[in-house]
């Protein structure tokens, strides 16, 4: 009819194009804000471990798996934080769609950067509690485990 707004091609939902981004940056930007919490409580962690009696006892290996996963702690935060200032400078602009596109995408990286900084803690951790061969083959199932549930899952999902 004439002079009604495009519709979605999931007739279900009811909704408009421009309708359809506006929720799901909403629901984007409610994820990033419960991904934001654990980077900052893994970032949290790894300040304080820096400043512990022990931590000057660490070998050159465990320094550096402790300074590779503060770094990955760093770049996970921001480019999960990425969308907000995205949608903060854009919104404006009628760029929502656009916006939620390439904010899905970043989030996507985000989670690729949080999983090797949770898997560079885990490492860390298990080195100094059990030794680094029982370190490599828990952070090895540990890295499995997000691979498959964070990314292989979703992509087999969306194949089906």
């Amino acid at each position: 009819m004439a002079g009604q707004p495009e519709r979605a091609p999931h007739p279900e939902r009811h909704e408009t194009p421009d309708e359809r981004a506006d929720r799901n940056l909403v629901e984007l930007l409610q994820e990033l804000r419960v991904l934001q919490t654990g980077v900052q409580i893994v970032f949290a962690f790894l300040l304080g471990v820096a400043f512990t009696p022990r931590f000057t006892q660490l070998d050159g290996t465990q320094q550096d798996i402790y300074v590779a996963t503060l770094l990955l702690t760093i770049v996970s935060s921001a480019v999960l934080a990425t969308p907000v200032a995205l949608h903060r400078g854009l919104f404006h602009r009628g760029a929502k769609r656009r916006i939620v596109a390439l904010s899905t995408k970043l989030t996507q990286t985000g989670l690729l950067f949080l999983a090797l900084a949770l898997n560079g803690a885990v490492l860390l951790l298990m080195d100094v509690v059990l030794g680094r061969t029982a370190a490599v083959a828990i952070t090895a199932a540990t890295a499995l485990l997000f691979a498959g549930l964070w990314f292989v899952l979703p992509w087999a999902l969306k194949r089906s």
